[in-house]
């Protein structure tokens, strides 16, 4: 009997484990707090931020407390980050999706803010 009951407890265990992991890996992109993103590098208006903007139009204010950003302006780079209040992102993300499937004008493209704590060059130059 004792068997069966930890045989039953580990069962039930091994699918709440599987449900969470299911349901961590069908968070939107556009909720997660760390994103790789990738595209042309250019400066930005403050002296330590730079703009991304992705081959889909988005643009990502980015910067970095670790990394030479400005070493690779006007190149085409991959860079992993934190995104700056990802919550609020994901939510304005939503709503921007809903107003257009209502039929509502909106500026559809991604954007955001960005902390990037690794960069790839992808490109020496943005052009394709």
């Amino acid at each position: 009997m004792k068997v069966k009951m930890v045989m039953a407890i580990l069962a039930l265990f091994l699918f709440a484990t599987a449900g969470l992991a299911a349901a961590q890996d069908t968070t939107k992109t556009t909720h997660k707090k760390t994103r790789t993103l990738a595209g042309c590098l250019q400066k930005g208006d403050d002296a330590n931020e730079y703009l991304l903007t992705t081959a889909k139009g988005s643009t990502w204010e980015i910067k970095s407390d670790s990394l030479k950003l400005g070493d690779h302006v006007g190149h085409k780079v991959a860079v992993t980050g934190v995104v700056s209040n990802a919550k609020m992102h994901g939510m304005k993300q939503d709503a921007k999706t809903e107003a257009k499937e209502h039929g509502v004008a909106t500026h559809s493209t991604e954007h955001g803010h960005m902390t990037v704590t690794n960069l790839t060059m992808v490109s020496e130059s943005c052009q394709k």
